[in-house]
């Protein structure tokens, strides 16, 4: 995407890329099956945030190619689900989260 256009990047924090500065900013670099990123963002991380983990970034790249995130989000697990969703999943008959098979059609 061009310079200043909103994105939402989505990535693993790549091992021992993290540094915090001392104002209060954050660099890191995220990694996916198809690139790597560089961020920077200037706020409070999520508790979940370290390396390793999954994170989802909405922000812009810069014109030197860096992306300067407003927002950092840590993904949960890929059990994680919320409990309205998972509510109207099991009013549904579409639950599969406890591991149970769709019944068959």
């Amino acid at each position: 995407p061009p310079p200043g256009q909103s994105v939402q990047l989505g990535g693993l924090v790549v091992d021992g890329s993290v540094v915090h500065h001392t104002d209060g900013r954050v660099e890191f670099s995220i990694r996916d099956n198809i690139a790597a990123d560089r961020i920077h963002y200037r706020g409070d991380l999520p508790d979940l945030f370290r390396e390793g983990q999954g994170i989802v970034a909405t922000g812009a790249f810069r014109s030197d190619g860096v992306f300067e995130a407003k927002q950092v989000l840590a993904k949960h697990d890929e059990t994680y689900m919320p409990k309205q969703v998972a509510d109207s999943l099991k009013a549904q008959g579409e639950w599969r989260g406890d591991g149970a098979q769709r019944p068959a059609s």
